[in-house]
């Protein structure tokens, strides 16, 4: 079977277990104070244009989003969000599970706009009840979102001026990170600039596991590894985070995995328009959300695996398929090829 459902669906990439090996026989400080978690920290600064700017590497997405969130925000405060994100629709409730709302607005095509958020927070500041409502501080968006789809550089410019206006911090979930910058103009530079918080993610970019947090607002920065502690979410074998991050970002390996995603991802979409096939939405990424007839689906579902999303009608459904780092040039030449004789 050729899985297509997910990018996080084998171990690590090669140069990760490599590196895992060539260093097993060392011994380290834990919690995250080891030189790799160092080193990783400086090589992922050296895209950031942010010296100040505190780095930590924590064990999993869920984790990241909700002790970043709660180490952000009061007990009275939310977080505005897409009514498609990730930490509303795909996370249990973990962030509401620390007490933060989240004041959820409709998405367009998995993202939300500046005008939105303006709403949001005017729709606060002119309350005359506010000790009776949730305030919104944070803003969440993915990037890219849960559609595939990116912010443009100045759309995250926009979102930013919002919040400086009301007040919010920006947190960026950057769990597909690799693959959003293959796709976009935005750079980890201007997050660093834009954001208040993001994250590089790694346990969908070639990574066995983890997340890198940069917390690029110095007001943001101090205790952190408390709320990382007292979360669940620092790993006492911290260096096994440090080293893959290291080895990722040393000679741009992480930038090179997004982009190969992303290329294979756009000859399966060329393939699919040489046959007429639609799509649920533009997506300029490697996921690739497709419209398939229902017998097609069962067809296709023998020989792989993809995600489906939604019923479009009695007789065609959306479907997700998803590349990653790890997509042979076999798997997909052969999905090719099965659609081109579909």
């Amino acid at each position: 079977m050729i899985r297509f459902n997910n990018d996080y669906n084998r171990g690590a990439h090669p140069a990760i277990l490599e590196a895992l090996a060539a260093t097993n026989g060392e011994s380290y400080s834990g919690y995250g104070t080891d030189q790799w978690c160092q080193a990783a920290a400086e090589e992922i600064k050296k895209h950031l244009d942010r010296p100040q700017a505190a780095v930590h590497f924590l064990v999993g997405g869920t984790q990241v989003n909700f002790t970043a969130i709660a180490a952000a925000l009061r007990p009275f405060q939310g977080v505005v969000c897409a009514d498609s994100g990730h930490i509303h629709v795909h996370e249990t409730g973990a962030v509401e599970n620390t007490g933060h709302k989240i004041l959820a607005l409709p998405a367009t095509d998995g993202k939300i706009t500046a005008r939105q958020i303006m709403e949001a927070g005017r729709s606060y500041v002119v309350s005359t009840v506010r000790e009776h409502i949730t305030q919104p501080k944070l803003v969440y968006i993915s990037f890219p979102t849960e559609y595939g789809t990116v912010y443009t550089r100045q759309e995250l410019e926009d979102i930013r001026s919002v919040c400086d206006v009301y007040g919010m911090y920006l947190f960026v979930d950057g769990a597909r990170m690799a693959y959003g910058l293959a796709a976009s103009d935005a750079t980890l530079a201007d997050f660093a600039r834009l954001a208040d918080m993001f994250t590089v993610g790694g346990t969908k970019c070639g990574a066995l596991f983890g997340e890198a947090l940069v917390i690029a607002n110095p007001e943001l920065q101090p205790d952190f590894r408390s709320y990382m502690k007292q979360n669940g979410a620092m790993l006492a074998k911290g260096w096994l985070l440090g080293l893959q991050f290291y080895t990722l970002f040393k000679d741009g390996l992480y930038f090179d995995i997004g982009r190969g995603a992303v290329e294979k991802a756009m000859r399966l979409r060329a393939a699919c328009e040489r046959k007429g096939i639609g799509f649920y939405i533009e997506s300029p990424t490697n996921q690739q959300f497709v419209i398939l007839e229902n017998d097609v689906i069962r067809a296709l579902e023998q020989k792989y695996c993809f995600e489906f999303e939604s019923e479009i009608d009695d007789h065609r459904s959306c479907v997700r398929f998803c590349t990653s780092w790890a997509s042979t040039e076999a798997e997909i030449a052969a999905l090719m090829e099965d659609i081109d004789s579909l």
